[in-house]
């Protein structure tokens, strides 16, 4: 009997420490009709601080009791409680909830929100919502709602025909953190995400600084193309001057931030909310600091505030929350209203946007919102576009924002990368030094037989516009530099670009022999000070030379190896080979001394796209 009762007393023991002691919980979201993964689906264990996002596959895992409720809610799903029990794989089906009567308040009117509210979203917005199973695949609609611009890649010109390559630069790198997020999720980027100039531009080379009153220096060199030997590659680089810190214009920021229901997800608001305290750190006291949200309206939810008042800033930053539509029109004409207001003459006077791209009312479309940045950049406000999320990032419209709004533009995937973006490039991120910077190539024809520009093909522009002072361009920050490569045909190799009619009343064959024997191209540079209205010039020629890229500098290697990368991850049909191999080479003889570990991070980052192809 005493046997008995000690082994009764071994079983409910057993039973019970089985009961205390926390497994891995696995499982899969997925739609209601069980067809699609539901991605970023935030699973929590109900009564702790524990949760985890469903990955790209719907897939999670988890630490959890036996008695312990999983807790699976997503913006626009009918939350769902799972108990846990005995199971060690858990498969949930999340219906899509339809929005019947969302109501923006007040006609979207403009409103003042006191900081000291505890949820901006409760009085931002109201909505009624109903859950739907949907009630076939056919009106499902697609999971992943994100929009990128089509990309139709440069192709090769004949210096006879068109000698003239003309661009805006391009300083955002939004696409190279956007496809660092894809291959870090186990998927290979979509080809029209991948924009190779953004890539290259991500890193930092080691140019010639510039001299004396010198705004920016450009730097050229000349060899062979490491993906076809026949071919030479130019590498153009600028090196914007770099302002001390002490010497940085005041600041007049406004914190332009997305609240709306598709920002509550752990990677949007809460990672915004990361972010910007870094920034706000690096404020000085005579930098001010105003927090216009939207969501089914916008509102004022800090008035202009001391940088010397972290507190303050960060407290108004901790209140906000997630719900609601979104008025993005409204926002941005309210933060342009309050930057104007608090213009600085002479400072640094910019909107930051952060935001998922999402916007659904108002001012959505591409082209409305075009409009009315274009319109109120003349207030002589720049811009910042800070991109978050994924599922419905909508990457086409954060670009738009940004080069019609005299901005850049970056894509925030963690918090090491809001680091990058606002404290180690702090002033190339807020401190334009040039702004419009245009580039016209000019090729001379007894050396090149034909040429691409590789990448900026949403920079590109008309030959005319390099000396028209009314094109709006890109702008250069402190300390920032810009890389642009040319593939280039030498005249002499064997190359079928196709061929035309011949001109009837024109002759297509003259050129000037006598003065310019050995020159390649000659790289002229468009741009404006940052409170100007008429551009300056500088000019600089390129020599031809066969030296082959082997002995090429480490900043010519880097740039390669970036835009092979680039090219075999949008299939290009001007690269022959799909093999990372030379990527990797190519890279590791020129990474340098790395200082913030992005180089290497490059390296880890090819070896999972080659791994990727491999499945």
């Amino acid at each position: 009997m005493k046997n008995l009762k000690k082994s009764l007393f071994l079983v409910l023991l057993l039973a019970f420490t089985s009961t205390l002691s926390a497994k891995t919980i696995k499982g899969i979201v997925e739609d209601a009709m069980g067809k699609k993964p539901v991605v970023g689906a935030k699973v929590s264990v109900v009564g702790t601080p524990n949760y985890v996002f469903t990955n790209t596959k719907g897939e999670f895992a988890i630490e959890a009791l036996a008695s312990n409720t999983l807790l699976i809610e997503l913006t626009s799903y009918a939350s769902k409680r799972v108990k846990v029990g005995n199971q060690a794989f858990i498969k949930v089906r999340l219906a899509l909830i339809m929005i019947i009567d969302a109501e923006p308040e007040e006609d979207m009117a403009l409103m003042e929100i006191s900081s000291t509210a505890p949820s901006v979203h409760k009085s931002m917005a109201k909505r009624r919502a109903y859950g739907s199973i949907m009630g076939s695949a056919e009106s499902y609609p697609n999971w992943n709602t994100e929009e990128y611009a089509t990309i139709h890649e440069n192709g090769y010109k004949n210096p006879m025909n068109d000698p003239l390559s003309t661009f805006s630069i391009d300083v955002d790198a939004a696409s190279y953190s956007n496809m660092r997020r894809f291959l870090m999720n186990g998927q290979t980027p979509p080809k029209d995400a991948v924009r190779v100039e953004e890539l290259i531009n991500y890193f930092n080379y080691d140019y010639e600084n510039p001299k004396g009153n010198e705004v920016f220096s450009v730097t050229t060199e000349v060899a062979t193309a490491p993906w076809n030997q026949t071919h030479q590659l130019v590498h153009i680089g600028i090196q914007g001057k770099k302002l001390a810190m002490d010497n940085l214009p005041n600041s007049n920021l406004v914190f332009l931030l997305d609240v709306s229901g598709s920002m509550s997800n752990a990677n949007k608001l809460p990672l915004l909310k990361s972010a910007l305290k870094l920034l706000v750190n690096e404020l000085r006291e005579g930098d001010k600091v105003s927090i216009v949200v939207y969501a089914g309206a916008a509102g004022l939810v800090l008035p202009p505030t001391s940088g010397e008042n972290k507190a303050a800033i960060i407290a108004a930053l901790e209140r906000l929350e997630a719900g609601g539509s979104t008025a993005g029109g409204a926002g941005i004409k309210l933060a342009y209203k309050t930057a104007r207001e608090q213009f600085i003459k002479g400072g640094n006077n910019r909107i930051i946007i952060a935001t998922d791209g999402d916007f659904n009312i108002g001012a959505s479309s591409n082209a409305e919102m075009e409009r009315l940045v274009e319109k109120e950049r003349e207030s002589g406000v720049f811009l910042t576009v800070l991109g978050f999320g994924m599922g419905n990032y909508k990457d086409s419209k954060m670009e738009t924002l940004a080069d019609k709004g005299n901005g850049n533009y970056a894509y925030i995937d963690n918090i090491l990368e809001a680091k990058k973006v606002l404290v180690n490039e702090f002033g190339g991120t807020l401190f334009t030094i040039a702004k419009d910077v245009k580039i016209q190539v000019e090729f001379n024809p007894e050396v090149v037989q034909s040429y691409r520009l590789i990448g900026y093909e949403n920079r590109l522009l008309n030959k005319e516009d390099f000396n028209d002072d009314t094109k709006d361009a890109g702008e250069l920050g402190s300390g920032h530099t810009v890389t642009a490569l040319y593939e280039i045909v030498p005249v002499g190799v064997a190359f079928d670009q196709g061929t035309v009619d011949p001109l009837k009343y024109q002759s297509a064959t003259k050129t000037n022999k006598t003065s310019f024997k050995g020159e390649m191209m000659t790289v002229k540079v468009r741009y404006k000070k940052p409170d100007g209205n008429k551009s300056m010039l500088v000019s600089k020629t390129v020599k031809n030379t066969n030296r082959n890229w082997k002995y090429a500098s480490n900043n010519f290697k880097w740039s390669a190896a970036i835009a092979e990368f680039g090219m075999i991850l949008r299939g290009s049909e001007y690269i022959n080979t799909t093999s990372y191999n030379q990527v990797i080479s190519l890279a590791t003889s020129s990474k340098g001394a790395d200082e913030y570990g992005y180089r290497t991070e490059f390296l880890r980052l090819v070896e999972s796209a080659e791994l990727l192809v491999k499945k």
